[in-house]
């Protein structure tokens, strides 16, 4: 009988079976039938869809969308991420437990410091950090202890090398840096895809291992590198330690995080500035080694999209933005500097309008910093910065803002009342001031749309906050004041109300001033648009004149003031009178550009811009204003009103009430009637020049006393430098205005605008390129005299 077969060779010769299976190529499958027969339909398929005409689909029902891009992403190199070209392996053959030297193990350095970079600048791991095979290989599968963590798993122990000593720690290091960086730009205020990308893949980048550890493997690092004196030279060895150090300072400082409000350290942001110069020096003793880098990794990655290229960035512009992130680490710390929430607010403008705009973890850090766990700058809660600023911009030494308020509890008492009403304001307006902040944070295009939508909000809070001043009218026993020019009226101060129109106020003017930074504007719509900027501006002059008004009236009513209660009203009156100065400098300077850009475009000088078939002055008259439609107030003046104020040559057969109630708050009176010959256009001319140039002299003046004001009057504390660079690009833009403005006069004087003179002189007008200040777009004027050139304006 013969013997049964062993299972263990029967279940060999199964296996091989079914390899020998899996081996054999793939042929077509043959499709037979005995009562059908194939035929090809791809001609008739075209002729059928030849005959559909533009736009017209056939559709299935049970043929979806999935179905459909699934079917595009079969075989397209661009979507399908497993599609291999011929000859293509589905792995990268690096083998990265070989052996580096030390210029190999600098140059992987500086690519993944380049890669670091190019994710702080808003690109995916995917397409960054993740494609290093090295990172890859530390990350996955997920490591269970730090031990885990390293290039070869399935070997117990380190070697003494290069790869494991120092570009294993180097790399950890990275890791959990991105780690820290990722945990605080996703706690705050920050657009996905648009300023940066959070997504892991499904990976984890080392968060529950403690810094510490991390820094102790650094530590041994730089050690054993200082050891190496015979067989690493001594060059190499400075530039290994220097990426090292960096590194693990670069962890150190960000790990501090929002610890800095208690520490106020900022020498680990230093030191890592410091030792920049260090590092490009030596860049070129580094050999990048690109094939330990691959988009292949991204097959492995949990991702919904396509396969992307690597972003690669130059060693320089990766340097370069590191450094600019050094130096911000370094500043960002000085708004916790409490002087009030005026100089906060100032400190965020001017910090986060420089050029280029600091990294999205700055911004997320900076917003941390200003408000976290309830708690302003770490220390103020919400109701005291509030009112903080309301004592400095309304209520100085007011009963309204007194803080003993809380602490009363009989419900009978006035100041019980009062702390009961206010917490009811502060509850309504806290989140919309600290929106103001987040909104500023963006990127510049967001920030704008941001505030175009809080100032619809800050609408509605100056109507509930003119409820609260009528109730808390019982409790104050305010006095009104009897105005004798509208009649004799009652006139009430309403402090919270007009604490919130003033901050809307300044809101507008930015979106305004942005839209120039921007480039939002046609040429031909900078007279319109300036001219509302000083309209804007002259609005919240008058404003804040009522505002002191009221304010002096109530410190003269005071019967010997304590010296707190003058201390009080004396930083409100420094505030006051600062903002008046800064509103009447920005009315002067808008309403000179207007007048000036309005010349220019009567004299047909103007650069001409593509034509704009389905546009017209009103539709976009109409968009521009659109942010502003909502408000109740200021009103939004109608297309007519807005042509017959900013250009002297629209003829209107009438004027509104809305006209004449605008036109009152214009800098300098315009002659706004129609003109025809050509003596009345070169009289109209010579009228905008003179009023251009009256307005440049006073924009002169102002914003020259603007930039000698104190730190404290200005309310730039912590940013004085950068506020007052901007302050002297500001003057610079106003004196290129006043020549530009002197340069055109001189042309008109000569009889430029005669039609005799044009062929031998001329005047041609640039507009845009690099300017002295974003908001202030100042026309270059070129002057051409018998065949020579002369610029007679610059920026």
């Amino acid at each position: 009988m013969a013997e049964a077969a062993h299972p263990h060779i029967e279940s060999e010769d199964n296996d091989l079976h079914i390899q020998r299976y899996h081996d054999r190529p793939l042929s077509r499958p043959r499709i037979s039938s005995r009562n059908r027969k194939a035929r090809d339909i791809t001609s008739d398929f075209i002729l059928a869809a030849s005959k559909l005409g533009t736009g017209q689909l056939v559709k299935d029902d049970f043929f979806t969308l999935f179905e459909a891009v699934g079917a595009l992403e079969i075989m397209d190199p661009k979507m399908d991420s497993g599609y291999l070209a011929s000859g293509e392996m589905l792995e990268d053959d690096y083998d990265i437990l070989k052996d580096l030297l030390p210029e190999e193990v600098i140059g992987i350095m500086d690519q993944m410091l380049c890669f670091e970079m190019a994710w702080h600048m808003g690109n995916p791991l995917s397409q960054t950090i993740f494609t290093s095979l090295y990172v890859d290989q530390l990350l996955w599968p997920e490591p269970r202890s730090l031990e885990e963590a390293r290039f070869d798993r399935d070997r117990e122990g380190y070697r003494d090398t290069l790869l494991d000593v120092v570009l294993r720690p180097y790399c950890l290091g990275l890791i959990k840096t991105c780690d820290l960086v990722h945990r605080r730009i996703s706690t705050e205020t920050y657009y996905e895809e648009e300023d940066f990308v959070t997504n892991l893949y499904n990976r984890k980048l080392l968060t529950d291992f403690p810094v510490l550890d991390i820094e102790r493997l650094l530590d041994k690092a730089i050690k054993w590198v200082g050891y190496q004196t015979e067989s690493i030279s001594e060059e190499l060895r400075i530039a290994l330690d220097t990426r090292l150090c960096l590194r693990k300072r670069f962890l150190h400082a960000v790990a501090l995080d929002i610890e800095v409000v208690n520490e106020r350290d900022t020498a680990y942001w230093k030191q890592c500035f410091e030792l920049l110069p260090y590092l490009y020096q030596s860049r070129s003793l580094g050999v990048p080694i690109e094939s330990s880098f691959s988009a292949k990794v991204q097959r492995r990655l949990a991702s919904t999209v396509p396969p992307r290229p690597i972003v690669d960035i130059s060693f320089d512009d990766a340097h370069a933005h590191l450094k600019r992130l050094c130096l911000d680490g370094t500043e960002v710390v000085r708004i916790l500097d409490y002087h009030g929430g005026s100089n906060i607010m100032t400190f965020v403008w001017t910090f986060l309008s420089r050029k280029p705009q600091s990294s999205v973890y700055i911004r997320c850090l900076l917003q941390a910093l200003i408000f976290n766990e309830m708690r302003i700058l770490g220390s103020l809660s919400i109701q005291q910065f509030i009112f903080d600023d309301l004592e400095e911009i309304v209520l100085p030494a007011d009963i309204l803002v007194d803080p003993a308020n809380t602490s009363v509890e009989a419900p009978n008492d006035l100041r019980f009342q009062i702390a009961k009403k206010m917490d009811v304001f502060v509850g309504r307006c806290g989140e919309s001031y600290l929106d103001i902040i987040r909104a500023i944070s963006m990127n510049r295009s967001r920030a704008r749309r941001m505030l175009c939508h809080i100032i619809v909000d800050w609408d509605n809070l100056q109507l509930d906050a003119e409820e609260i001043d009528v109730e808390l009218r019982s409790y104050t026993k305010e006095v009104p004041v009897k105005d004798k020019k509208i009649g004799g009226e009652e006139v009430w101060s309403f402090p919270l109300s007009s604490w919130a129109y003033y901050q809307k106020l300044r809101q507008m003017e930015w979106i305004v001033q942005m839209g120039f930074e921007l480039d939002v504007y046609q040429v031909d719509e900078l007279a319109g648009m300036y001219w509302y900027l000083q309209h804007l501006a002259q609005t919240r002059l008058q404003h804040l004149e009522r505002i002191r008004t009221f304010t002096n009236r109530r410190f003269t009513r005071l019967f010997k003031p304590n010296s707190q209660q003058e201390a009080s009203f004396t930083r409100s009156f420094s505030f006051l009178n600062y903002a008046m100065l800064e509103a009447s400098a920005i009315q002067s300077f808008a309403d000179a550009l207007s007048c000036l850009y309005t010349c220019l475009s009567q004299l047909s000088l103007l650069p001409t811009h593509h034509p704009l078939p389905y546009s017209s002055p009103s539709l976009r008259h109409s968009l521009r204003m659109r942010p502003f439609l909502q408000i109740s107030l200021p009103t939004v003046p109608s297309y007519p009103d807005f042509a017959a104020l900013v250009s002297p040559f629209f003829s209107s057969s009438s004027s509104s009430q809305t006209t004449d109630s605008i036109k009152k708050t214009s800098h300098i009176d315009r002659v706004v009637k129609p003109h025809n010959d050509d003596d009345d256009d070169t009289r109209t001319v010579n009228s905008l020049l003179a009023s251009a140039d009256q307005a440049i002299k006073a924009a002169r003046k102002e914003w020259e006393a603007l930039g000698k004001a104190s730190a404290e009057t200005a309310r730039c504390v912590g940013c004085e430098d950068g506020w007052r660079t901007a302050m002297k690009d500001v003057l610079r833009s106003v004196i290129a205005a006043g020549i530009a403005v002197g340069g055109v006069r001189k042309w008109v004087a000569e009889g430029g605008m005669m039609g005799g003179k044009e062929k031998e002189e001329g005047l041609r007008v640039e507009v845009g390129g690099k300017a002295y200040s974003d908001y202030w777009i100042v026309p270059k004027v070129v002057l051409r005299v018998s065949g020579a050139v002369g610029v007679t304006s610059g920026k």
